[in-house]
């Protein structure tokens, strides 16, 4: 059985929804299909929480009542059956009630989870019922029944392993299996979510835990490109990326991907394929644990980054320099993305400088700390093991007129990271195309 996994631009229109069953149903074999809300949807679901936050119930019904009016016109376009279309609406008309009872209570986070929540219930639904009506034999699985997290946030593999395939012996003979993206219980059994990868960690999540065959990422790209495509001119989607590879572009500025989604699949060995649903006979890219020796795959870019320097002679050959100067950075819940060393020195960055005055602050009592903003990293990916004699040449000589403030290699065999400034980026990422891939 494969997995596909379908975002929100995907199911964005009544069209786009039929274009999906469309996909799903193409082979004529079992398929799980895991659906995000409608695009917009959850910005708006949000925006009513935020109105019930500041507790104004009135700003919060308007923005209900939008919603619902766009969603009963779907219903109109989606539906061929008064049966289906009359169905389909009592559903939603529920949904929509369901949220404006949100408008007479308290309002807390464990509220906003559940309100956040029904997208996915919405689309899913929908989708569902479309399927039934062009008589496709499709259940709808509900993901509370077996998506769980455990007491550190993290995904619980043995119960969803478990659970689902309850579930699924439980409604065996369907052709096609849909369930929500997303949407999970907490060890406490509240409705909560997978914060990291959404919709896509769902899919990796059921795929690892039904060994199926592959999982399918629907997008509205043909694939991870090897440079950024709104940057860089005819740039092309990679064909094949190692997990690692994927993980490494991911982290560093590919944002089709969350770099920690694909991990179940990793693991247990399932290949992920990226599709784009506007061009399904696209090859698209297949991330897999194969690793294609001696070549460099892709570029990508993190803006937003912010480059510290702590510079200490009183440090020279110390011990517990750079223990201390870590220990700052986590209790302040700043992760680090770049570090460099010297013997009197660390340079570090950031992507989240949110805490930074007061980190400055700390990094103070232990040298002279200076600090660079509005900084860029550029990420190579490939196979860039060190006894690649010529690689990291290849990849500097391509960086030649551009300032570089820091460059990390030998972290990883997978990648070469430079920061640079944000206004050197496009020049930067041109050069490596024309260097690497033309």
């Amino acid at each position: 059985m494969k997995v596909m996994k379908f975002g929100g631009t995907s199911v964005g229109t009544p069209q786009r929804m039929k274009d999906v069953a469309q996909l799903v149903t193409k082979s004529g074999e079992p398929t799980f299909v895991v659906l995000s809300a409608m695009s917009g949807t959850t910005n708006s679901l949000v925006e009513i929480s935020d109105y019930l936050y500041k507790k104004n119930p009135e700003g919060a019904q308007e923005v209900i009542n939008v919603l619902e009016k766009k969603y009963m016109a779907h219903v109109e376009e989606l539906y061929s059956t008064q049966e289906m279309k009359k169905k389909t609406a009592e559903f939603l008309k529920k949904e929509f009630d369901y949220l404006r009872s949100f408008t007479k209570d308290t309002f807390t986070s464990f509220e906003e989870k559940i309100v956040v929540a029904q997208g996915e219930v919405m689309s899913t639904n929908m989708v569902t019922n479309y399927l039934n009506e062009q008589g496709v034999k499709t259940v709808l699985l509900d993901a509370l029944d077996f998506m769980r997290t455990d007491k550190n946030a993290e995904p619980d593999l043995t119960y969803i392993r478990e659970n689902l395939a309850r579930v699924m012996q439980a409604n065996e003979g369907y052709q096609i299996y849909i369930t929500q993206g997303f949407v999970c219980r907490n060890a406490y059994d509240e409705v909560d979510n997978l914060q990291r990868g959404g919709s896509d960690y769902t899919a990796s999540l059921i795929g690892a835990a039904m060994l199926a065959d592959e999982i399918l990422i629907w997008t509205d790209i043909d694939g991870m490109h090897n440079n950024d495509p709104r940057i860089v001119d005819n740039t092309d989607a990679v064909h094949q990326l190692n997990f690692e590879e994927a993980a490494e572009l991911a982290y560093f500025g590919a944002k089709i991907l969350h770099p920690t989604c694909v991990q179940p699949a990793k693991y247990a060995g399932i290949p992920v394929r990226i599709k784009n649903t506007m061009d399904p006979d696209a090859d698209g890219t297949v991330i897999d644990n194969v690793l294609v020796r001696g070549k460099i795959k892709a570029v990508a870019a993190k803006d937003n980054i912010t480059a510290i320097k702590i510079k200490s002679s009183r440090m020279l050959l110390a011990t517990g320099f750079l223990r201390k100067v870590f220990e700052i950075f986590e209790t302040y819940n700043t992760p680090i993305d770049m570090i460099t060393t010297s013997e009197v020195g660390v340079s570090v960055s950031i992507d989240n400088d949110s805490n930074l005055t007061r980190i400055m602050d700390e990094l103070k009592k232990y040298g002279t700390v200076t600090v660079d903003t509005d900084m860029c990293i550029i990420c190579v990916v490939g196979d860039l093991d060190w006894s690649n004699v010529g690689f990291e040449t290849l990849v500097t000589e391509a960086m030649a007129n551009i300032p570089v403030r820091m460059i990390s290699y030998g972290g990883s065999n997978y990648n070469i990271s430079f920061l640079i400034r944000e206004a050197d980026k496009k020049r930067a990422l041109q050069n490596l195309s024309a260097k690497l891939f033309n």
